[in-house]
């Protein structure tokens, strides 16, 4: 008998968002799997850690962040390799994924690797735009409106184009890319509708409006645009 692998999602970083199956889930597996960027701790582990057992063997690998691909393909690779021996050897491994696991995650290229030799389980999370959405008491969608997320990386073209076509949106992985993003705001007449919500639902929690901010965001700022006016 094989183990199972599981990814699972812990939500935004309030601990108190994580649903009670992924809990349960944690608190039985053999193995704690985790991915951290550059050397910086895991946020997915730091937000399950009170719900880690003991006794579990806690499984981390590097990110590298570049914008060479090769150099993720690689830490995917040998964390496959890795997981692979646990499950192997009849272990379960729970891989602690921010948010949801199928969304914009690192356990889709381990499930991608894994899934044809083990059986794999997914424990969906509340997604970071949800709990933005919460924070500022926005409404995603109503009746026939159309939401979207849109990666801050596009080109201006492109993000003009998915603008355009939604009524409100998440706009993520901004970083170095905002004052692009506010340019082309600003030319659909949205910039004043914008707000950037950091750190969303950890004690370092800020909101502010986009217009107004100078230099690049951090990597895990969103942007919240709503076309709607307030009911």
């Amino acid at each position: 008998m094989t183990g199972t692998l599981h990814g699972v999602g812990v939500g935004p970083g309030d601990p108190e968002l994580m649903t009670l199956r992924a809990v349960r889930t944690i608190a039985a597996a053999d193995v704690i799997a985790f991915i951290g960027a550059d050397g910086r701790a895991s946020r997915a582990c730091a937000t399950a850690a009170t719900v880690i057992p003991d006794a579990a063997e806690q499984l981390g690998f590097d990110m590298p962040m570049r914008a060479d691909p090769g150099a993720g393909q690689a830490v995917y690779d040998t964390a496959a390799d890795r997981i692979a021996a646990r499950l192997d050897a009849g272990r379960d491994v729970a891989f602690l994924c921010e948010g949801d696991p199928l969304l914009y995650g690192s356990f889709i290229y381990l499930m991608e690797r894994l899934q044809d030799r083990f059986p794999v389980e997914i424990v969906p999370g509340l997604p970071s735009f949800a709990a933005c959405a919460a924070a500022l008491r926005l409404p995603l969608a109503r009746r026939t409106d159309s939401f979207g997320i849109v990666p801050g990386t596009l080109s201006d073209a492109d993000l003009r184009q998915r603008i355009e076509a939604l009524q409100s949106m998440a706009v993520i992985k901004v970083g170095r890319h905002r004052a692009r993003l506010s340019r082309v705001l600003d030319d659909l007449d949205l910039l004043d509708r914008a707000m950037v919500v950091q750190e969303v639902s950890h004690p370092a929690q800020q909101i502010q409006p986009l217009r107004g901010i100078t230099g690049d965001l951090p990597y895990f700022a969103t942007v919240m645009i709503s076309k709607e006016d307030p009911a």
